[in-house]
């Protein structure tokens, strides 16, 4: 089932998946890391001006890399803003997707998290680097293959 978005998405020819709505009847709709930098321009001149998050996810072991924008379409005199959730897949060897920094700037840091910890590179982002863990830190931690290193943190015993 297409929504409004995916509707006018198809009605200007711009390649996307509709992948239905959520339980809050927010669209989600999948869109190829080639195609997301040039749609994420399209959608902010359609309105869609306030990136409200942004995250990442392991799909499955061995699997794709995710990567999830919230957007919002915020407008005077409106009750209820429109929203759109937009997954971009990756491959988990040397996964690249463009950055969408340039459009909205409230990506700089959740696209750094998603780099630190699940190894997305984000192409054109202006400070791609660790942001939780050391610089000098192995892997990608919140992979599902991810095996971590072989030391223990003292605790405090009291």
């Amino acid at each position: 089932m297409q929504g409004h978005l995916s509707s006018w998405l198809v009605k200007h020819g711009l390649v996307h998946r509709s992948l239905g709505f959520d339980y809050q009847g927010i669209e989600t709709l999948q869109i190829k890391p080639e195609e997301w930098h040039s749609i994420a321009v399209i959608l902010y001149v359609y309105g869609y001006n306030y990136l409200r998050s942004q995250c990442a996810y392991d799909v499955a072991p061995g699997g794709l890399l995710a990567s999830v924008y919230h957007l919002t379409r915020i407008e005077y005199g409106i009750d209820q803003p429109e929203e759109v959730c937009i997954k971009v897949f990756a491959a988990r060897i040397n996964p690249r997707i463009p950055s969408v920094f340039w459009v909205w700037k409230s990506a700089d840091f959740p696209e750094r998290e998603s780099y630190d910890m699940l190894g997305i590179s984000y192409d054109n982002h202006p400070r791609l680097k660790r942001i939780l863990m050391p610089e000098s830190w192995v892997g990608w931690p919140l992979r599902k293959d991810y095996i971590a290193p072989n030391f223990y943190e003292i605790q405090d015993a009291h």
